[in-house]
């Protein structure tokens, strides 16, 4: 590993286990708003990437009578309500941010909302451990896009050069990789061939707390 001074993390998928409670909220709306199984929507194809791309490409499908600013408002306080009740840390996940507090600056770079972002790093008092939050929200594009994790290296005010990023969608790596950062893909959610193009693919938080706290040794 290069040395940095920033870890950038994604959020769903990484910090929570959150990609299927999107699909379940997905699911329940779609019930409810008469469409069962005919949405047509293929999930694994918008890991990583934002709510609103989602319910763009079904509004296009579809035609829905809802508006997207309606649908959007929907999934999201549903996946909240889903998050509050099951919080769905990933085990390791806190340990690890304990660890790695005391020596990188920490980001979280997030397709999600700002208001599910609040909801996550509400558990067990994560928000504590990152000194910048950037939501898709704040920037032109989602990824696979590198905005979010180029705006969150310029508020943390280091190099991108600098970032490491921990991501677990394909579509996050490529963005990570676009903005010009190592990448470390966890097989939280896709399996490792998938994620292939990250600089490092690990299945546990132990391996990535051994690829970035190795001990510093003597040139």
């Amino acid at each position: 590993m290069n040395t940095f001074d920033a870890i950038i993390f994604d959020m769903d998928g990484v910090i929570v286990d959150s990609e299927p409670r999107h699909e379940r909220a997905f699911r329940e709306i779609f019930d409810e708003l008469g469409y069962g199984d005919r949405h047509g929507m293929d999930f694994a194809a918008y890991y990583g990437r934002s709510d609103r791309a989602f319910w763009l490409d079904f509004v296009a499908k579809h035609k829905p009578r809802q508006s997207l600013e309606e649908l959007l408002a929907l999934k999201q306080n549903r996946l909240i309500d889903i998050l509050r009740r099951d919080q769905p840390l990933f085990d390791g996940l806190p340990d690890l941010l304990e660890r790695l507090a005391p020596r990188y600056a920490l980001a979280v770079a997030s397709g999600s909302n700002h208001p599910v972002i609040e909801e996550v790093l509400a558990m067990r008092q994560l928000g504590r451990f990152f000194s910048v939050v950037v939501s898709v929200q704040d920037v032109p594009r989602g990824k696979p896009a590198p905005d979010v994790f180029l705006r969150a290296a310029q508020m943390l005010a280091v190099p991108a050069a600098r970032c490491c990023v921990v991501e677990d969608s394909a579509h996050g790596v490529e963005a990570a990789r676009a903005a010009g950062m190592e990448v470390i893909a966890i097989t939280n959610t896709l399996p490792s061939e998938r994620l292939a193009a990250a600089s490092h693919v690990v299945e546990t938080y132990e391996e990535i707390e051994s690829l970035l706290l190795e001990p510093v040794r003597d040139p």
